[in-house]
């Protein structure tokens, strides 16, 4: 007890001169000596006594252990030898262990990779005995393989790695190895490297305004597939610095027009951009919006370009009659004029221009005219133009079937495009077709809709030199109509048809009448057997009374048509998915395919180098960026 307490206050005077030595250390306190030896020697206590009966007592506890070791017969030695041993053999245990896990997990795995291939091999039997290619059974291979399928380790657990054997501790980020094991960081990193390095590249993503623009020219019906040539670059290109070029130069013709295009669209045809398109040499002119110009403008036109032969003005508003007095005056050799809301002009100037430079002219095409041109100036036309050989007129407002009688005197007509806005009888469509048809190449005829099928029957009869034919707007003609039109018709086969809109309007009767208005089955039916062979343009949009029936057995992929490039089945709604997969088989030619309102056309497979437009995402990865210039004459 005494000697307890002896300890006790041996070590509460250290821990207490310890104390006072770090504060006053801290107190930064200097002397000749430290505060413990001024302690201990204050009370008559010697530090280097204490540490030698400390050190003393622990020899003596030894001492008495070792005789009582030996009392017993073994020695610390042989206990410490002996723990060496155990400690050795408990090792190569927990390898041995170690390596049988690993054996005894890669086994497991074989096992359950051989027991999936045969759930699978099994599986796919049954559909061959079936018959079927569902994945009605898809369920027995998800609990074959939560049965084989061993649960991954949680995070914070410690696993082997599947590549290296390295210990290391899971987290939510370690990877998946080729065999299903889990993966350390280092062969992580790895396997990440690895795929990047298998990986294809990237096509670079397309921004969204090169995205926009390339929907909106698939709208307008600009189509390219690949890439654009050098030639279409450098025309853009000096479309976009068009303010910063002085002159063309030599430049040809054949990329005049492509540059007129662009600016055109851009509303940048000003007076300043016209002399960049005049020079003495040429003989054509094409611009395809003239808005911005001036009758002055026109005026040097022709004061520059002395021997234009083709003149091609789109929205001509300030075409006015001083215009065409200089045309007159100066006997400009015009032989294809073509203009576009050249409303100012007056009837008596036409009628002088007809008549000084009517001799000359073999292409006219007017559109949107709503002031001039009446019938009285059109009979002007009929008289003074007798080597006229293409005639367009489309929104002429004034013009009536007086007009449309007096055409029939053009016996050089080759190319006819009507379009009339006021109603026209039935009967002067026919007369018309039957004095100039057996010359005609081209007939088209637009929004008549008071036209029967006698004005069919009289195309049949009269017409046997047709290359393209255009009907459209009609709902007054009947399905029998379009069958006598086609069947047994003497005209070659036609590269070009748009027979669109033609069908019944009472939208009561969606089916139509018993007896069919408009192009329907029968008449689709005669039209492909008739022309299938070298048709290359089709344009049936809007013609709803044909069957679905009727499209499975025209483009079941068996029957060809090796020169359709173009074809329009816009609002039909009866056509789905496998009816458009048929007509790429039946058509290997194909190019461009207009699919609007076809709502059942869902995920279809588009062969490369196809366009199909009007189906949300179908092109996607098929058309490229760039555009072609639609056809603008």
């Amino acid at each position: 007890m005494p000697e307890r307490i002896f300890r006790l206050t041996i070590r509460q005077i250290y821990l207490t001169a310890n104390m006072s030595g770090r504060r006053a250390a801290n107190n930064r306190i200097r002397g000749p000596q430290s505060a413990l030896t001024d302690f201990l020697a204050s009370n008559n206590i010697s530090a280097a006594q204490i540490t030698a009966d400390y050190d003393r007592r622990q020899r003596e506890a030894r001492q008495r252990e070792q005789e009582e070791a030996a009392a017993n017969g073994e020695t610390v030695e042989q206990e410490q030898e002996q723990e060496q041993e155990d400690e050795q053999e408990e090792d190569e245990e927990h390898v041995e262990r170690e390596a049988a896990a690993r054996k005894k997990k890669k086994k497991r795995k074989r096992q359950q990779e051989t027991a999936l291939t045969k759930v699978k091999e099994g599986k796919a039997k049954k559909k061959q005995k079936k018959g079927k290619g569902d994945d009605s059974d898809g369920g027995d291979s998800d609990v074959a393989w939560d049965m084989y399928t061993k649960k991954k380790p949680l995070p914070g657990q410690l696993e082997n790695c599947e590549e290296c054997d390295k210990r290391f501790t899971v987290t939510p980020y370690s990877k998946t190895g080729p065999e299903g094991g889990l993966l350390c960081v280092k062969c992580s990193k790895e396997q990440t490297a690895q795929e990047k390095k298998n990986q294809k590249p990237k096509k670079p993503a397309v921004s969204r305004d090169k995205r926009r623009q390339i929907q909106s020219n698939l709208l307008d019906g600009i189509v390219q597939i690949g890439a654009k040539s050098l030639q279409d670059i450098c025309i853009k290109e000096v479309a976009n610095n068009i303010h910063d070029v002085d002159e063309f130069g030599d430049l040809p013709q054949e990329l005049l027009n492509p540059l007129s295009q662009i600016l055109s669209r851009r509303r940048a045809i000003t007076s300043r951009t016209l002399d960049l398109f005049l020079r003495s040499d040429l003989d054509t002119i094409n611009l395809y919006d003239c808005g911005k110009l001036e009758t002055e403008d026109y005026i040097r036109i022709f004061s520059v370009v002395p021997n234009i032969r083709n003149l091609n003005l789109r929205n001509a508003g300030q075409f006015k009659d001083e215009v065409i007095d200089y045309i007159i005056e100066r006997s400009i050799p015009i032989k294809t004029l073509r203009l576009a809301a050249a409303n100012v002009g007056s009837n008596d100037k036409w009628s002088q221009f007809f008549m000084n430079c009517g001799e000359r002219l073999e292409f006219l095409k007017l559109t949107w005219l709503d002031y001039s041109m009446d019938d009285d100036a059109f009979s002007d036309l009929v008289r003074y133009c007798p080597n006229l050989n293409r005639l367009k007129l489309k929104k002429c407002f004034r013009l009536t079937d007086a007009a449309l009688s007096a055409i029939k005197d053009l016996k050089q007509l080759e190319q006819l495009s009507l379009r009339f806005p006021t109603p026209n009888s039935s009967d002067a469509l026919a007369e018309l077709i039957s004095s100039i048809g057996p010359n005609l190449k081209t007939l088209s005829l637009e929004n008549f809709t008071d036209a029967d099928d006698d004005v069919l029957s009289t195309i049949h009869t009269s017409c046997k030199q047709l290359q393209k034919l255009r009907f459209t707007e009609n709902d007054y003609c009947t399905d029998a109509g379009f069958v006598g039109l086609f069947t047994e018709w003497p005209n070659p086969p036609l590269a070009f048809i748009d027979l669109s809109s033609n069908r019944s309007v009472d939208y009561s009767m969606p089916d139509g009448p018993e007896d069919p208005i408009g192009l329907a089955s029968a008449g689709f039916e005669a039209l492909m057997k008739h022309s299938g062979a070298r048709l290359e343009h089709l344009d049936i949009s809007s013609c709803r009374h044909i069957t679905y029936e009727t499209f499975s057995n025209i483009f079941d992929g068996k029957n060809q048509y090796p020169f359709l490039k173009d074809i329009n089945i816009s609002f039909l709604t009866k056509i789905d998915t496998a009816i458009v997969a048929g007509m790429f088989r039946s058509c290997p030619e194909l190019i461009k395919a207009t699919a609007f309102g076809c709502f059942n056309v869902i995920d279809v497979a588009v062969p490369k180098g196809v366009a199909l437009i009007g189906v949300p995402n179908a092109q996607d990865s098929i058309v490229q960026e760039g555009d072609v210039d639609a056809d603008l004459f």
